[in-house]
């Protein structure tokens, strides 16, 4: 009997091990989260003598309704803060992942734009601050990449009438950044080097970096690309047309097409970011402002549908 047991146990052991359950950091869709972690359950299962099911996810949830699970994924229903905590649980998530999930599955819901970005914001800076503390990213590396607060100050060099003192600081960041956030940004560049402090008079210059730079891991830099493209949502609803320029184009390309205009605004890009160099060399700027060239699929290729 014994034997038995052990054989069963085996057998049941292989079967829950041959396929990993998905990790959440890697979705941007919770269903389809959600649908292979049931997936994976079933096959991890199939072997057992109560292979995983709707209903067991529902049990462990503690949700009455049998098919739940499968009405959230197919999209015909939506997570309450309620469900999402139950679903959490069913998934086995930790207090961290369950809070992630959360983010997750608020980011997907929020069917106003402004929500939703602000949604992704929220999910991008958890997911990073995890690794962080995982240790999944290196926090010397981290701490070395400017956010978007440091990236503004840094450009404050050029504009003029800057004393670099916290509280001027603030007001010329228009409130968005606490004081400890400005100073502790101002001190990070101070610290790499990227600015220096001239101890005699106080003056802030812009450094001279002569080691090469490390490596930057992509989440970072996804992480200040977002900061700065909230930015601009922010200007969006926030300052006068007369003070931006925003304008959009949707075009259908080939891949050929797409690849030309991707290095015509890199090399737009470099013109600007030179000339704006040159000027600032004979004289100090009004502002700073923040230039966001996006270039993105909004639909997906039609190839397979051809093939």
């Amino acid at each position: 009997m014994e034997n038995s047991t052990e054989l069963l146990s085996q057998k049941l052991g292989n079967s829950t091990t041959s396929t990993l359950l998905p990790d959440l950091s890697d979705y941007m869709d919770y269903r389809l989260y959600l649908a292979d972690f049931y997936h994976a359950k079933k096959s991890q299962t199939r072997a057992s003598i109560r292979p995983y099911s709707y209903a067991i996810f529902s049990a462990a949830a503690d949700i009455k309704s049998p098919n739940y699970l499968k009405m959230i994924i197919e999209g015909k229903r939506n997570l309450s803060n309620d469900m999402i905590s139950k679903f959490g649980k069913a998934c086995g998530l930790n207090k961290a992942q369950g809070e992630e999930f959360r983010l997750l599955v608020s980011f997907n819901q929020a069917e106003d734009p402004a929500d939703r970005n602000y949604g992704l914001k929220k999910l991008s800076e958890y997911r990073v601050e995890q690794k962080l503390k995982l240790g999944e990213l290196d926090r010397k590396v981290f701490e070395k990449v400017p956010n978007w607060i440091g990236w503004i100050i840094f450009a404050m060099v050029d504009q003029a009438g800057v004393n670099f003192k916290i509280p001027q600081l603030k007001e010329l960041l228009r409130g968005k950044a606490s004081e400890t956030e400005i100073n502790h940004a101002l001190e990070s560049l101070i610290k790499s080097g990227e600015l220096v402090r001239d101890e005699a008079t106080g003056e802030i210059k812009k450094g001279q970096l002569t080691d090469a730079p490390e490596e930057i891991p992509s989440a970072l830099v996804r992480k200040l690309q977002m900061q700065l493209m909230y930015l601009g949502l922010e200007s969006l609803y926030q300052d006068a047309p007369a003070e931006r320029e925003f304008g959009s184009l949707t075009l259908a390309m080939t891949e050929k097409e797409f690849e030309e205009l991707k290095f015509k605004l890199r090399q737009l890009r470099k013109s600007l970011h030179k000339d704006n160099s040159i000027a600032r060399m004979n004289a100090k700027g009004e502002r700073v402002y923040q230039l966001n060239l996006q270039l993105f699929p909004v639909s997906n290729s039609n190839k397979k549908f051809n093939a």
